[in-house]
Parts: C-alpha cells; structure tokens; sequence
C-alpha cells in the first residue's frame, strides 16, 4: 500500500493558489493514478485536518526544444483540495500569506 508520501508529490505555490487559500483551497501535485478519495485521505494524514472536497486535474506535458533537440515534458496531476470550515489551516502554508 502507498503512503501519504507517494500520493502528494509537493505543493503548488502560484499567486491563484495564493489567493484560493482565503477560502481553504490548498494546491498540490499528485501521483497521476491517484483517485479522489486517496488525495483527500493522504492530505488528511499528512496535514491533520478535514478535507471537504478535491478536484482533480490531469496536465499533459508542454512541448519544449532546447537547441535542436525537441520532446515533451511528462503528463502530471493537480489537486485542489478544499478543507472544511471548522478545519484548521494546513502550517506549512501559513508563512507564505
């Protein structure tokens, strides 16, 4: 079985994720063959709080070329996981408001 570990890769720190975290909207990148119900369960585990809704994302990979080399960067995942009202703040992002 996976740990919270390998379902939240990192979290997405963007200015949009910024302004969602006034409504306890966190942002992270995810295993890509993670489902909804996992997300929500590891982010609970990892953070200590109540998740209330996730939404999931599938990015394909931008196409790139450095000189004359040309190729594709990998397919990934994001989360935007909503936490409930009575839930805490997740700590790690409190620092970056």
């Amino acid at each position: 079985m996976r740990t919270p570990h390998d379902i939240v890769l990192k979290p997405i720190i963007t200015e949009k994720s910024m302004e969602n975290m006034q409504q306890k909207k966190y942002t992270f990148k995810v295993a890509k063959d993670a489902n909804k119900i996992e997300i929500g369960y590891a982010v609970s585990k990892l953070f200590g709080v109540q998740v209330k809704k996730v939404r999931t994302m599938n990015l394909p990979g931008r196409y790139v070329r450095q000189g004359r080399t040309a190729g594709y960067r990998p397919d990934w995942k994001k989360a935007i996981v909503t936490l409930t009202e009575s839930s805490k703040n997740i700590e790690f992002f409190d620092g970056m408001i």
